[in-house]
């Protein structure tokens, strides 16, 4: 059976994640470091891990398996994943795959060298509700391709 991993911590689409899980009938676990309220959805499990750089990181990379789902921005949580067989999504609905992966993970590193030296200073842009269409569109199709695999 596919189960749904997030790393909910900032996590900006849990309510679209929640719609398609429940949906399809999926366990879902939803993985941070607290401040989350517990979801009443009884397909959602609230996994509360000791506060720590990558603990949510470690307990979803411990527990995902072959052909399950990973919502994630963290490149390296991602990369973790795909070994194991999982899928891995970013919330703007773009997918993380075997073949692209050392080239994000060397892209993340290169850009925080560059926050680093203050080269850069600005966050991430504003979520937008394009993207949010987009991840519910790739979060279906990712779904199906987890079941079929």
């Amino acid at each position: 059976m596919v189960e749904i991993y997030v790393d909910a911590d900032a996590c900006p689409v849990k309510e679209e994640v929640e719609r398609v899980a429940t949906r399809h009938g999926l366990k879902t676990y939803l993985v941070c470091d607290g401040g989350i309220c517990p979801p009443q959805n009884p397909l959602f499990q609230l996994v509360v891990v000791t506060q720590g750089a990558d603990a949510a990181d470690d307990w979803i990379a411990d527990h995902i398996g072959k052909a399950d789902i990973c919502v994630t921005n963290d490149i390296p949580l991602a990369g973790r994943c795909l070994k194991q067989g999982a899928f891995a999504l970013k919330p703007n609905g773009e997918t993380y795959m075997d073949d692209s992966i050392g080239m994000a993970l060397a892209t993340r590193e290169i850009m925080q060298g560059l926050r680093e030296t203050g080269e850069i200073t600005g966050g991430p842009r504003p979520f937008s509700k394009a993207e949010q269409s987009k991840f519910l569109d790739r979060m279906e199709v990712v779904v199906q391709e987890a079941k079929r695999s």
